[in-house]
Formats: C-alpha cells, structure tokens, sequence
C-alpha cells in the first residue's frame, strides 16, 4: 500500500481517537484499533516509513502514539 495513503488513514484514525476526554485512553485505543484491524504487513510500513522520518504528515497525536505503542504495533 502506498505510504501516503497509510499516513491518512492513520491520521483518521487518530483525530477520532483523539477527540476522547481521556487523551492517554485515547492513544491506547487507537494503538489497539490498528493492532485489531490494519494487517501486520500495513503497520510495519508504517512504522517503517515512520522510523526513517519521512512521514512528517502524520499527525503529533498518531505520531505520539506510535511511539508509546510501537512494540506492540510491530
């Protein structure tokens, strides 16, 4: 999958998250969202993508996730 495209879903997926009262609960339930429903293949590339910095579109908040959860997201 194109990594553009995985840097919006992510994005989504992450101002949904976001907008819950609790950000910390909010970052976990994002992280558990793209462990339960993104294919093992989509979160290594984006994590990869993510890792090698060229994935400056990604949000603070997906971002912030992705680094508290990356082992698990692996």
């Amino acid at each position: 999958m194109d990594n553009d495209r995985l840097v919006k879903m992510c994005n989504q997926i992450g101002a949904f998250f976001e907008s819950m009262p609790d950000r910390q609960k909010g970052a976990e339930s994002m992280a558990a969202h793209l462990k339960n429903f993104w294919a093992p293949a989509m979160r290594q590339q984006l994590l990869a993508h993510w890792e090698q910095g060229e994935a400056e579109e990604l949000s603070p908040f997906a971002a912030q996730t992705l680094r508290e959860y990356r082992q698990i997201l692996q």
